[in-house]
C-alpha cells in the first residue's frame, strides 16, 4: 500500500447553478439523455439528517447534480435513517459497480473504511474526516476554524449585548474546529463578548435546535452561530418567530448561503463552505482516470474553499467586511494561525 499524503489543493470557485434537490425518495435522480457523452456513475450516502437539510448534504448532493448536468454522469444519493442503514446504503452503491461513492459526514467514517478495506476495487470519497493510508479512500476535510474566525469578526462587531452564542451538533473534530475558530475570531475583536455554547448531540433535530436557540436568546444572546446541519434550521425558526413579535435578533448560517432560505431578516451572514465545489473537482478528477486515494484533501482560506457569503453586505456594514478582509489576509499569510480545538 502507497504511504498516504496529505494535500492542500486549489480549487477555482465554480459558478455553481443550484439545482432543486430532489425529494425524499432514496433512490434519487437518475441522469437525463445523456448522448455521447461518458457512462460514469457517482453516488453519495448521507448521514442520518435529509439531502435537502439546506446544509452539507445538500451542498453536496448539488456539486453531483452539477456534474450530471454538465457531464451526463449518473448519480443518485441514499438517506439512512439510522446508524443500522449506514454501511447497506454504503454497500449498496458498491455492489452496483458505482465508480465512486461519496458519504458526506465524519460519523460515517467507521463504516467508509471497514467496506474499503473489504473492497479494495472499490473508490470512496469521505467528506469532514480524515481517513489516512487507504489507496482506495479520498478524504476531503475543511478548515472550518478559519471561516469562523471570520464569521467571529463580524459577530464581536454588531453585537449590542457582548453575549453571542454557538450551537454545535455533535462535539466531534469538524465542529471543534467551527467553534475554535468562531470564539478565537469573537475574542480577537470584542475580548469582553461571552460566547455561550451548546452541542446539542445530534444533526437532525430542528427541535432541539429551536429550544437551544430559545434558552440562549431568552439568557441575552443577540447572535448565534451554528454548526449543527439540520438542526440549525431551528435556530433560525426560533429567530424568525422572535423577529415576527418584534424582537431582533441574528443567526449566522453555515456551508451554504442560508439567507437564501431563511431571509435577511434574520441571517446576519453565513459561513460558507464550498463541499460542492469539492465533490465535483474530485469526482470529475476520478473520472479522467486520476483518484487521488489515500489522500487527505484539506481546503481553507487560502484554496477559496471557506468563507463568508457574498450577500453579506445586506446586513454587515462595510467597515466590518473590510476588517474581515484584513483578518482574512492575516490568516493566509500565517500572520494568525486560528485554532482547531476549543
Amino acid at each position: 500500500m502507497k504511504k498516504s499524503t496529505i494535500k492542500t489543493i486549489g480549487f477555482a470557485l465554480l459558478s455553481m447553478t443550484v439545482l432543486a434537490a430532489c425529494g425524499n425518495d432514496d433512490t434519487a435522480t437518475e441522469g437525463s439523455d445523456k448522448g455521447d457523452k461518458k457512462e460514469f456513475k457517482l453516488g453519495m450516502v448521507t448521514d442520518l439528517g435529509s439531502v435537502n437539510d439546506k446544509s452539507f448534504n445538500q451542498s453536496a448532493w448539488e456539486g453531483l447534480q452539477k456534474l450530471e448536468k454538465d457531464k451526463g454522469y449518473e448519480v443518485k444519493y441514499l438517506e439512512p435513517k439510522a446508524d443500522s442503514e449506514v454501511e447497506p446504503s454504503i454497500l449498496q452503491f458498491v455492489n452496483s459497480k458505482t465508480d465512486l461513492t461519496w458519504a458526506t459526514a465524519a460519523t460515517l467514517a467507521d463504516a467508509v473504511t471497514t467496506i474499503a478495506k473489504s473492497n479494495p476495487d472499490a473508490k470512496l470519497g469521505i467528506v469532514d474526516a480524515d481517513i489516512e493510508g487507504i489507496d482506495n479512500i479520498v478524504s476531503v476535510s475543511f478548515k472550518e476554524n478559519e471561516g469562523a474566525f471570520l464569521a467571529g469578526v463580524v459577530a464581536a462587531s454588531m453585537t449590542e449585548t457582548d453575549k453571542i452564542g454557538f450551537v454545535g451538533g455533535m462535539e466531534i473534530p469538524v465542529i471543534q474546529r467551527f467553534h475554535a475558530g468562531f470564539e478565537a475570531g469573537v475574542k480577537a475583536v470584542n475580548p469582553d463578548a461571552q460566547v455561550v455554547v451548546n452541542y446539542v448531540g445530534v444533526f437532525n433535530r430542528v427541535d432541539m435546535g429551536k429550544s437551544a436557540a430559545s434558552t440562549m436568546y431568552n439568557d441575552g444572546v443577540d447572535i448565534i452561530f451554528h454548526a449543527a446541519g439540520g438542526t440549525g434550521n431551528g435556530v433560525f425558526n426560533e429567530a424568525q418567530e422572535r423577529f415576527d413579535n418584534g424582537e431582533k435578533v441574528w443567526v449566522i448560517g453555515v456551508d451554504k448561503d442560508q439567507s437564501l432560505e431563511f431571509g435577511d431578516d434574520v441571517t446576519l451572514t453565513s459561513m460558507m463552505k464550498y463541499v460542492d465545489n469539492a465533490v465535483y473537482e474530485i469526482s470529475e478528477k476520478t473520472a479522467q482516470g486520476n483518484f487521488p486515494g489515500g489522500e487527505v484533501v484539506r481546503l481553507g482560506l487560502a484554496e477559496d474553499s471557506v468563507g463568508l457569503a457574498t450577500t453579506s453586505d445586506k446586513n454587515v456594514p462595510k467597515d466590518i467586511l473590510d476588517l474581515v478582509e484584513d483578518y482574512k489576509a492575516k490568516i493566509v499569510s500565517g500572520d494568525i494561525t486560528v485554532p482547531e480545538k476549543p
